[in-house]
């Protein structure tokens, strides 16, 4: 709980580290007006993650690991990522968290029902989202004529000379379903390294893998919170609303130790070897 606390003293700062330069479309007021009713599609690509690259890009954890491979502790952390988030939640997490931040107005008072839109993608699959583009055009039965788009790209836990952290990248974008042409595009890199964050102890998280899970959740957030403010342009026009698209054979259907490392204390002639440690388990962490 006290990290979690903790997190909320950093989410200003990780803000700064939202790609603003290149590949950046600013969404218009004018482009916003001519929306009548988008559909909201979050996916994480298929090689995004979660990975740890913790410890061999750092190799402070040497003495600590000990006779443990630093790939081979990389494995082990990454499969408690894994068990700590499903892809589900964290994809779910983006979309839902944006969309309650937005505005009851229009366009984001006719957004097309999130499970429609999963079972036209045939995608409603509790663990499961798409990890590959999908096709786009089997919204249009369902009335949309603007698909917003968020796309996971990498996740996971990295450290920097012992510091290590939870990270998350990819982009946001908004497109005309008719012609496909952008009018919003926002990459981000969220990274707690980079804000400051506490250290997120690899051998607590291993042991506690719950630790990514809240660190994780907290990065989306900030990332929803951004892209909540992306889609509410100051320059909206009154013009009325341009009439709705036509429909083709809409469903009405809605719905979703004591210290083991080395036995330090006990030297017995001869000492008795270090204790192998368990499959697929990292090493304690310190006390």
């Amino acid at each position: 709980m006290g990290y979690v606390w903790g997190m909320a003293r950093y989410l200003f700062l990780v803000l700064m580290a939202f790609v603003t330069g290149c590949g950046t479309t600013r969404l218009s007021g004018a482009s916003l007006d001519r929306v009548v009713q988008p559909a909201f599609i979050s996916r994480i690509e298929e090689t995004a993650g979660p990975k740890s690259v913790v410890f061999r890009e750092d190799d402070t954890y040497g003495e600590k690991l000990k006779k443990l491979e630093p790939k081979e502790a990389d494995r082990r952390l990454q499969a408690k990522l894994v068990r700590a988030v499903t892809r589900f939640e964290i994809s779910e997490r983006l979309r839902v968290n944006t969309i309650n931040q937005l505005p009851r107005e229009r366009p984001w008072t006719s957004i097309v029902d999130a499970a429609r839109v999963a079972t036209a993608l045939e995608s409603f699959l509790v663990e499961e989202v798409p990890a590959n583009a999908p096709d786009y055009d089997l919204l249009v039965p369902l009335g949309a004529d603007t698909v917003v788009e968020f796309v996971i790209q990498d996740y996971g836990m990295r450290s920097e000379k012992g510091h290590a952290g939870a990270y998350v990248k990819g982009y946001g974008r908004m497109f005309k379903l008719d012609g496909r042409s952008e009018v919003w595009r926002r990459p981000f890199e969220v990274d707690q390294i980079e804000a400051g964050a506490p250290h997120l102890d690899p051998f607590k998280v291993g042991k506690e893998p719950d630790l990514f899970r809240q660190a994780i959740t907290s990065l989306l957030d900030v990332v929803a919170e951004r892209f909540s403010k992306d889609l509410q342009p100051p320059d909206r026009g009154l013009e009325p609303p341009p009439p709705p698209p036509a429909t083709r054979g809409t469903d009405p259907g809605a719905p979703d130790s004591t210290n083991r490392t080395g036995r330090e204390n006990q030297q017995p002639p001869p000492p008795p070897p270090e204790p192998d440690l368990p499959a697929g388990e990292l090493p304690d962490p310190d006390p």
